[in-house]
């Protein structure tokens, strides 16, 4: 399936990409390959693709799946993806965030998405829902999700308490609570047209039935989340002070779970977070 990456470049050379919207073309066969192993499409897969560009994936898609939706908000890209007249791909003018994913179709879908940098976080949210949203249609439509970022937002999605202080944040649990998160591979920025200036990864998200942390309740994990990370060259006490939590009760509850008080968040695990907000939740009961 590999094609030369020169037919990419010379492709993506003819097309005019448009800066204002983070086009940046993939023409490494070896990695669209790669990509498309990992995606593991079978005959009866509804994929939905964001940010097919000029559809050097999408080709490559419609002759493993039951149907392609192709969502891409450029109109010179659309006219260049018509020309694959492929009977089982559906192509979508308009913005993914402005997207309904879950009335795409009946059936259960796989993403894959190679998406401009500048807005992964708010897709990861629209697809994946915030860690309280329990009723999210599109979640709850999606197996897989395969995401072509920049490698830094790579690390931060699969960080943990261990890795470094950056990298382990608020992303980290968005990603990682309603999905198992892991890089496929690392990919150089000469293996796109334009060449960016970082470098990115392909990830993997298989979205969770059940979220990650069995909480009593979710939208005081978030609180009390959001608030760990609000500061980061504070200690969590204080950033839980500053987040509307009492001394009383942090001082309670970081005692309660044998916490030093002087700990940051960037340094409690996501399931060591989760007992956190238990015990403060508690706290305010009582």
């Amino acid at each position: 399936m590999i094609i030369n990456v020169m037919d990419y470049l010379n492709r993506a050379k003819y097309f005019r990409t448009k800066k204002r919207l983070g086009q940046n073309f993939l023409i490494d066969g070896t990695a669209i390959a790669d990509i498309m192993q990992a995606a593991n499409i079978s005959p009866d897969d509804v994929v939905v693709e964001i940010g097919p560009g000029v559809g050097f994936v999408t080709e490559q898609l419609v002759k493993k799946a039951k149907k392609v939706i192709a969502i891409e908000l450029d109109e010179e890209a659309i006219a260049e993806l018509k020309k694959l007249d492929a009977p089982n791909l559906e192509i979508i003018h308009k913005d993914v965030l402005k997207t309904d994913i879950s009335s795409l179709c009946e059936e259960k879908i796989k993403i894959v998405a190679n998406i401009p940098y500048y807005i992964t976080s708010p897709i990861i949210a629209h697809l994946l829902g915030e860690i309280d949203d329990f009723t999210n249609k599109n979640r709850n439509k999606i197996t897989d999700i395969l995401l072509m970022v920049q490698e830094e937002v790579a690390r931060r999605m699969t960080a943990d308490e261990n890795s470094p202080a950056k990298q382990y944040g608020l992303l980290t649990i968005l990603s990682q609570f309603w999905a198992d998160v892991k890089i496929v591979r690392l990919v150089g920025r000469k293996s796109f047209y334009p060449a960016p200036k970082v470098n990115s990864a392909v990830v993997s998200l298989k979205v969770r039935e059940k979220p990650l942390l069995e909480l009593s309740d979710y939208t005081h994990f978030r609180k009390t989340v959001k608030a760990a990370f609000s500061q980061r060259r504070k200690n969590v006490k204080n950033c839980l002070l500053s987040g509307g939590f009492t001394k009383e009760n942090i001082t309670r509850a970081l005692a309660a779970l044998a916490l030093d008080e002087n700990v940051r968040g960037e340094k409690l695990s996501i399931e060591m977070l989760g007992k956190l907000s238990e015990e403060l939740l508690n706290g305010a009961k009582s």
